[in-house]
This record gives C-alpha cells, structure tokens and sequence, in this order.
C-alpha cells in the first residue's frame, strides 16, 4: 500500500526509476530486460508490495485463468469429489477453479452462469437441473465454452456423463439375484435426469425379473428425508415392508439405515437389503457397510476439464460426449 491506497506499476517505474513499459516487461517478459533494470524494479515492487492485477490483465488478453464450476448440491460428497477432480486437473494447468453450488434450484443456477459469464470466466462445467438449455445456448453462442457434467445423453456441446439407467438395472438386478421380491426405490426430485434415469434402469430391471417394485417418495435427497422413510417403513406390518431398498443415492440410504438400525428394528440384510447410489466415502464405514452403485466422481471431473480445454484450443472441433458405466461394490448391506 502507499498512502493507504493499492501500489501501481507507476509507482514501481517511480521508485525503480524507469519507465512503465519496463515495469510490465519485467512481470511478463523479464529476459528481455537488462540485468540491472530488472533487478532495481524488483527491488521496488519488493519494498512497496506491489501486487499486479492479473485478474485485469488477463481480461485484457482475453485468457482468464479461472474455470467455473456449478453442482447440484454441495452438501452431496458427491459432487465434493467432483469438484475434487476438477481442481486436481486445474492445478495440473495452472488454473483455478470457483465453484457454486445451486441446492438443485433453476433460479440459482441461472444466477451462476450469467455471474460465471460476466466475469469473463475461462469455462464453465454444469450440472445442471436440465431447466437452462437457452441460457447455456446463448453463452455458448457469446464465446464462453459450457461442459455439461451428467448430462442429457445427446446433450449440445461437450459433456461427461454416467449411465444411469445401467446403474439403476445393475442394482436391481443385484437385488434380485439375492432372491429378493418386493423392491422398493426411495426417490426424490424425479424432475431431475439423473434420479429419472435410476428409477427406469430399477423398474425395467425388476420387469425384467417379475419381482414387485414400488416406489417410495422422500421430500428430497438427504440423509434426514431417508430417515423418514425408513421410519414409515419400519412403521409398516412386516408382511407389507419390502424385503429390499434401492435408495438413488447414498445420503437417502444412510438415512434409511439409520431408521433400520435404531432400537434394531430391522436386521439388514436379513429382513431387507440395501443399496444406494454414488459409493460416497462415509458409504464404507456406516453402521452396515453400504453396497453401493459407483461414479467415477474424480474421473468425471478430471474428464470435464480436458473437454473444456480441447474445445478451447479447438474451438472449431465437433464436441465430444464421454460416458462411464457405473459398477456395483457390494458391501454387508446386501451380502451379508
């Protein structure tokens, strides 16, 4: 600071005694400078405590540094592993990355991308509510690249993406292999692709197999709304409970072992076996270890930041579409 206002370049060509095109020489191209120049604008910047404004300068180039990130719901371990993946990427090329997430509101995330937008951002990668189309469109056309991350499959542009539908079957078809008869899927937010695409691989797995499915609606997709259900549940005569539970992630299925697992009211998996969906951390050190269908959250991650990168150095180039299966870990919670 000097005079309790931000140091200048001016004030840094003052006090070394050169001009300001040397002083922005030294910061940007210092081997074109001579030895005793650079080292008396060195001096100064160091005595001042001059901090450059990289932000302006690369708003000037037209090459910012930051990359966009906007979830669904932080308070998912999922997307913190996500999120995870995309700065590991980040920090490999020098980028950084701000994230935001939107608590899976439409309103909210409009907000993230027109600020992201404004900010003249590297990049943006959304997981979107799927209620942005026009709006991702229009920042596309405007030059800000846009990298779906679960998206719609066939989805405009670039984008990374689970199947989820597989992940729905593959856990059914668990269950189901297990002997089990009665399914019931926990869900919420059926308006959201991902949840959607679980509920029809489950109920298209269960057809297949001629074994009952029923679903159980939660008020949202957390770990206190899985409660609540597996407490309604536990509420149920025995002969009316389903002998298996498909929760369409993880933070329900905690949830819904919580509720099985107090005063032991029901034994998992003797009476009814489990299975959720992401594979989060916590899923392996619950009170039952959780079977649980696995996303590639850091891959994905990773995976949405190259496409970002390509479709900069490329911007001509036809987007790509990347898609992972998810696989099943079994754990206690269905195998005993």
């Amino acid at each position: 600071m000097a005079g309790g206002r931000l140091v200048s370049m001016k004030d840094v060509a003052r006090r070394a005694g050169v001009s300001v095109g040397t002083v922005s020489n030294v910061l940007n191209r210092p081997e074109i400078v001579s030895g005793d120049r650079r080292e008396r604008v060195e001096a100064a910047i160091s005595e001042l405590g001059y901090v450059r404004n990289d932000a302006a300068r690369q708003l000037k180039l037209g090459q910012s540094r930051t990359v966009g990130a906007i979830v669904l719901d932080s308070a998912n371990p999922f997307y913190g592993q996500l999120v995870g993946g995309i700065e590991g990427a980040a920090e490999d090329s020098q980028l950084m990355v701000i994230a935001g997430s939107t608590g899976n509101r439409e309103q909210r995330e409009r907000l993230y991308l027109s600020l992201f937008e404004e900010q003249r951002v590297r990049g943006i990668l959304l997981a979107s509510t799927g209620g942005s189309a026009e709006l991702v469109a229009a920042i596309r056309g405007r030059g800000t690249p846009v990298v779906l991350v679960e998206s719609e499959p066939g989805a405009h542009g670039s984008s990374v993406r689970v199947d989820d539908i597989a992940g729905g079957r593959i856990a059914v078809e668990h269950l189901a292999g297990l002997g089990r008869r009665r399914i019931g899927v926990v869900a919420a937010r059926q308006d959201l692709r991902q949840v959607a695409d679980r509920l029809r691989g489950a109920r298209a797995a269960a057809e297949a197999a001629g074994i009952g499915f029923e679903v159980i609606e939660a008020e949202d997709l957390s770990v206190l709304a899985g409660r609540t259900v597996g407490e309604a549940v536990v509420a149920r005569p025995r002969a009316e409970r389903p002998d298996a539970v498909f929760c369409v992630n993880d933070l329900l299925a905690v949830g819904v072992l919580q509720a099985f697992a107090f005063r032991h009211q029901v034994a998992v998996p003797e009476e009814i076996a489990l299975v959720g969906y992401d594979d989060i951390a916590f899923a392996r050190s619950t009170v039952v270890p959780l079977t649980s269908v696995s996303q590639p959250a850091d891959l994905m991650g990773r995976t949405a930041l190259a496409l970002l990168e390509e479709e900069i150095a490329s911007p001509e180039a036809p987007p790509r579409q990347v898609s992972f299966t998810p696989t099943l870990v079994e754990r206690e919670s269905t195998i005993g």
